[in-house]
């Protein structure tokens, strides 16, 4: 019998940590944070010129040119030949500009029930940010904190909710040393979720960080 209940101790523990670990999500470092929010770049794309192909030689020996030809005399009496020209080559188009969307990073950052307190097993996802929005890459940027909740409750609810964590997220980086007029807290409820399908998935309680520059 007491083997059989430290089997099934054992069993239950390995069960605890295996669901823990797969409920706590891997943090990036500063170094990913910062390359997944550097700004990126826009792409310059120019409409194609096409050259205007002549009139290959034909097996009875006509002549193709890319000036005018001048006009032979005509026989008395007969018509001139009309001449063929190039057609007119159309102007290149102005540069057309596509901006990429904006780089944003996700993070399920968790907080105490009801409430905007971070819960220790998420301060250091906090630290590895403000690391990232300090370094050299990012320092001149603002960014929109976004806090976001899953689909379950109120909609009035689920937004009070997510403005005061995300605003909770901004303060903790404040206090961190980011300046207050570089971020942009924003709660957006359930309207944004990452999972459709399931509406209370985990990770549709989160908070995105956008780069606005």
């Amino acid at each position: 019998m007491k083997i059989c209940f430290l089997l099934a101790l054992c069993a239950a523990c390995a069960s605890t940590a295996h669901a823990q670990a797969q409920a706590s999500p891997v943090t990036p470092s500063a170094d990913q944070m910062i390359e997944q929010l550097r700004s990126p770049r826009t792409r310059s794309l120019r409409n194609l010129q096409v050259e205007a192909v002549q009139p290959a030689a034909s097996s009875a020996g006509a002549l193709t040119a890319s000036a005018p030809l001048s006009p032979a005399p005509s026989a008395p009496g007969l018509p001139q030949a009309a001449l063929a020209t190039e057609p007119p080559v159309s102007p290149a188009a102005p540069p057309q500009t596509f901006s990429a969307a904006p780089a944003s990073l996700s993070l399920l950052i968790q907080f105490d029930f009801d409430s905007a307190r971070v819960r220790p097993e998420s301060l250091q996802a906090l630290a590895n940010l403000a690391a990232a929005l300090k370094s050299e890459d990012l320092k001149r940027a603002r960014f929109a904190i976004e806090g976001h909740t899953d689909g379950k409750g109120r909609a009035e609810y689920n937004q009070r909710l997510s403005q005061i964590r995300a605003d909770a997220v901004a303060g903790h980086l404040v206090r961190q040393g980011i300046a207050r007029e570089r971020l942009q807290p924003l709660g957006k409820g359930a309207n944004d979720l990452a999972n459709l399908a399931d509406p209370s998935a985990a990770e549709n309680r989160r908070v995105r960080i956008i780069n606005l520059d």
